[in-house]
């Protein structure tokens, strides 16, 4: 689904861009331009953001 209109930005690629090491949403700024112009994308980035880290500490808490 589209989170970002303004730059066309799918909830998939700011998956892929957090896979890829954007861990801050300055950084998903950076790369994807999310929340630089209207910022209605801003909460629903945020949670995406929240939930893929969440998910990243769970997978390396379960090699460690």
């Amino acid at each position: 689904m589209y989170v970002c209109i303004c730059h066309g930005v799918t909830d998939s690629k700011i998956a892929d861009t957090i896979d890829d090491g954007a861990h801050t949403m300055k950084e998903l700024t950076a790369e994807l331009k999310v929340g630089s112009q209207c910022g209605k994308c801003c909460q629903c980035t945020k949670k995406i953001l929240n939930t893929k880290l969440m998910q990243i500490a769970e997978a390396q808490a379960d090699v460690a």
